[in-house]
C-alpha cells in the first residue's frame, strides 16, 4: 500500500526523510519505504507520526479525508 499522505505530511512540514527517521529511531531508508509502501508500517510508528503531525491514523491511511484528529 502506497502512503502518499506520509509524504504529503512531511513535506508540508518541511522535514527530510532523515529527520522523520531519525523521530521514529529508524535509517532513512527503512522510512522511505513505509512512505513508498515497499514495508509495511508498524502500528506504534503509524500512531507516533499522526501524534508528531496532529491527525489521525485514518488520515495517513487514507480512511479520511478529515485531516483533524478526532476528539478524545
Amino acid at each position: 500500500m502506497l502512503f502518499q499522505r506520509l509524504e504529503d505530511l512531511r513535506i508540508d512540514a518541511d522535514k527530510t526523510q532523515q529527520e522523520i527517521a531519525d523521530f521514529l529511531d529508524c535509517r532513512r531508508e527503512v522510512y522511505r519505504r513505509y512512505e513508498k509502501g515497499t514495508y509495511d508500517i508498524p502500528l506504534w510508528a503509524l500512531i507516533k507520526l499522526a501524534e508528531y503531525y496532529k491527525t489521525s491514523t485514518d488520515y495517513i491511511l487514507g480512511l479520511t479525508n478529515t485531516k483533524t484528529p478526532y476528539p478524545k
